[in-house]
């Protein structure tokens, strides 16, 4: 009897769990036409959102890594900068006239292993004698009028300039033709 008590007991436990489980659906909640648009709306915008953040993280990588590539590309100028000062000096030293071969040799030999060096690191020189002046690779600080050459030819190149992997680092002081 026992049992039979107990049986009816889970019996009647199961069906109000099974009454329990009906009353919650019924009592789900019901989403409006308007609720559900709504909520779709919000759904797109955090699309857009989230696309817009995965261009600007896009955008913002290609600029670094840009960034990042300029900076090493340039990274020997300041010290390219520095060497250009005494290229000038062994420059004047090799035009001096002297009567030692042995220095004058010597002083060619560091002078041609100093220029292969900055070659080596992308330094060229500007080729400007004859040309005609361009603001962006000449400095002019002197104007001569010669009837022979063309109007803004460059005559004489009175400091070299130089380029480090196209980019100018010190423009060419230069003497130029005006008529």
């Amino acid at each position: 009897m026992e049992e039979e008590i107990k049986n009816k007991t889970e019996k009647k436990e199961h069906k109000d769990k099974k009454e329990e489980i009906k009353q919650e659906e019924k009592q789900e909640v019901k989403i409006t036409n308007e609720e559900i648009e709504a909520i779709n709306k919000q759904m797109k915008d955090a699309q857009e959102e989230a696309l817009r953040a995965k261009a600007d993280l896009i955008n913002y990588r290609k600029r670094k890594d840009e960034e990042v590539e300029k900076l090493l590309k340039f990274a020997n100028e300041g010290i390219v900068l520095e060497i250009l000062p005494t290229l000038d000096n062994f420059e004047r030293a090799l035009k001096v006239e002297s009567t030692d071969q042995k220095l004058l040799d010597g002083m060619k030999m560091v002078y041609t292993s100093l220029i292969n060096t900055l070659e080596k690191y992308g330094v060229k020189e500007i080729e400007c004698l004859g040309k005609k002046f361009d603001a962006n690779l000449h400095h002019a600080v002197i104007t001569e009028c010669d009837e022979k050459a063309d109007e803004d030819a460059v005559l004489e190149v009175l400091q070299k300039g130089y380029t480090l992997k196209d980019k100018v680092i010190r423009p060419a002081m230069v003497k130029v033709n005006k008529k």
